[in-house]
Order: C-alpha cells, then sequence, then structure tokens
C-alpha cells in the first residue's frame, strides 16, 4: 500500500535500533527523506547507510543525547536549514532502571523519567516549529504494553512510559486544531535487543520467538494469544502507517500492538 510518504521528511528519535530503526526503514522504502537522532555514530552511519540504500538519498545522521536539550535543538537546527520543515516526528527512545520498587533510588527514577518521557518532549518542542509549516503533519511516540499489564520489576519504565501515553493524548487535543494528529504505539513483547539479550541470558534461543514468549509467560506472566514474540518491523509497520498520510483520522489513540491480549 503506498503510504503517500514520496519526498516526505521524517525523524525517528531512536532511529538506530529496533523499533525506531524499523520505522525507519519503512519511512525510507516508501520514498521519504529520513533522519535517525541517536547519540552513537557508528550506530548513526550503519542506518543511514541502510537507509540510502532503501530509497532514502537524503538520509541523516543526527547524533545528539536527548537528556542534554542543547544537543536536541542542535539536531532540529540541522533538519531546519536542510529541509525547512517537518511531516513526520517519531519518538521511539525507552528508558531503562530495570528493579523493584525498594530497589531504585531517586537518581534512578530521575534518569528513567529524564531519558523516556524528557527526551520526547525535548523533541516535541524542538520540532513543532518545523511540523507547524509541512503541508501534513504527525507525529507517533512509542509507549509500552506494560502501561495497562504492570511488571513489579519494571516500575520506573512502565511510569515513564505511561507518561509518554498521558502527554501524547494531551497533544492530540491541543494540536487538533492545526491538523497535527498525534498518536500511541505501545508494544508488547518483541525481540528488540534488549529483549534477545534477556532470553539469551536465561538460556532461550533469542532467534526463536515462540521460546520467547514461552519465557516472557514463565517469568512475567504476560502471555500473548498469538504465541510468539513480535518483530521490531511489525511494529514498524504500524508506526508508519500512523505516520502517513493514509492516516487521515486517527488522533489520540494508544494502539496495543501485542499479540493479542485482555488489553485494550
Amino acid at each position: 500500500m503506498d503510504l503517500g510518504l514520496a519526498d516526505a521528511t521524517a525523524v525517528v528519535q531512536g532511529g538506530t535500533q529496533g523499533m525506531g530503526r524499523a520505522a525507519a526503514e519503512c519511512f525510507a522504502a516508501d520514498g521519504a527523506r529520513v533522519a535517525v537522532v541517536a547519540r552513537t555514530r557508528a550506530d548513526l552511519d550503519a542506518t543511514v547507510e541502510a537507509l540510502i540504500e532503501l530509497g532514502s538519498p537524503d538520509a541523516i545522521a543526527l547524533q545528539a543525547d536527548i537528556t542534554q536539550p542543547d544537543e536536541v535543538e542542535r539536531a532540529f537546527r540541522v533538519v531546519d536549514e536542510r529541509w525547512g520543515s517537518l511531516n513526520i516526528l517519531v519518538n521511539a527512545t525507552g528508558p531503562g532502571s530495570p528493579g523493584g520498587f525498594d530497589q531504585l533510588s531517586d537518581e534512578d527514577w530521575l534518569a528513567t523519567f529524564d531519558l523516556g518521557t524528557m527526551g520526547m518532549v525535548r523533541c516535541l518542542r524542538a520540532a513543532l516549529p518545523l511540523l507547524r509549516r509541512a503541508e501534513w503533519a504527525r507525529i507517533v511516540n512509542l509507549s509500552a504494553h506494560s502501561t495497562k499489564r504492570q511488571s513489579p520489576g519494571l516500575i520506573a519504565y512502565t511510569a515513564a512510559k505511561a507518561a509518554v501515553t498521558s502527554v501524547t493524548k494531551n497533544l492530540s487535543q491541543t494540536l487538533a486544531p492545526e491538523g497535527i494528529l498525534v498518536n500511541t504505539v505501545s508494544p508488547g513483547t518483541i525481540a528488540t535487543e534488549t529483549v534477545r539479550r534477556w532470553a539469551a541470558s536465561v538460556g532461550i534461543d533469542p532467534d526463536d520467538l515462540y521460546a520467547m514468549m514461552s519465557g516472557i509467560d514463565e517469568h512475567f506472566g504476560h502471555p500473548a494469544h498469538l504465541p510468539r514474540a513480535g518483530a521490531p518491523g511489525e511494529i514498524g509497520a504500524v508506526i508508519a502507517f500512523l505516520a502517513s498520510r493514509r492516516n487521515s483520522y486517527m488522533t489520540g489513540a494508544n494502539v496495543n500492538v501485542d499479540g493479542g491480549s485482555d488489553f485494550t
């Protein structure tokens, strides 16, 4: 399906790995001009090379730490100088700080929100003037299924992602009169590098999506109706639709992509 992304401009924050990279690749394959924001130069260079091969000759690497406001502002100045406007912003970076409530210090909580929530806020703030200049604009923020199905060991992560969902819902209302659509995607168990490393650490083949889901059920009690984990590309495709001109009426939604669950 043609998503209407030819020559569109897109920034994917957290676009060098996992679901963010999968979304960036979808945009590139549909002919969009794609910029990826991340901290590590080697990852940025490898991603941009891949995006060019997929069909985004004007792909841009934006090296920035999203916990640093000046670096975020500098990255979006590059977008402004290069393109002058922006059709799509995707915020895909996820915070760390696993651990139960009794294990986390104030510093752990603050670091998780600084990366997982405020990093998004900084990118939104820097991108909005560019989005407002575009003929059409979309924002997609990555939340998490764990905001509805809790895990004691992910309390800070889940709280930060719940804040992402709340900000998204609020902005969808704020920006609707301007025609800017804002949505959230909440993935379930997806075989990102982080999840693959966890699987390997507990003796699960990280390439076996069925075994991975069995392990998630055993360790966390989070099964899916489809008895396997998802692949990053399955999230990237949903992000790409929500960020495209094909999505012309969905805003303020929180879309579960979790293989089926009792949560909506």
